[in-house]
């Protein structure tokens, strides 16, 4: 094993990384990114979020990486429920201001740049 990781074991977190991260936009944010390019308002909100994880993530010293987002969404949902938040039933109202949502929808915009 070289490092760490071994190479099977990199390509399986990165493997569940990314399905993690489709997991979450498929719930958060196609709808979400959908709402914040109609919503100046959440737009700024999810960009605000964004400057935020890149910070706690110390993205500028070390690059994202799925895996990292990942792990930092999970963090994020981990958090919420042991404070009692609870994720919405159906359809989800942007115009609410909802901190947690809001912070998962900026991971799904950051995974989309990375994307590109």
């Amino acid at each position: 094993m070289n490092g760490l990781f071994s190479g099977a074991a990199a390509r399986a977190a990165l493997h569940s990384a990314h399905a993690s991260l489709d997991e979450l936009t498929a719930s958060v944010g196609v709808c979400g990114l959908a709402a914040a390019s109609a919503s100046p308002a959440l737009l700024a909100a999810v960009d605000q979020h964004a400057a935020g994880v890149r910070d706690s993530l110390s993205a500028d010293v070390r690059p994202l990486t799925p895996v990292i987002l990942a792990a930092y969404a999970e963090g994020v949902r981990d958090a919420a429920f042991k404070h009692g938040w609870t994720p919405p039933a159906g359809e989800i109202d942007w115009a609410a201001d909802d901190w947690v949502l809001r912070r998962l929808l900026a991971v799904c915009r950051l995974a989309q740049d990375l994307a590109r």
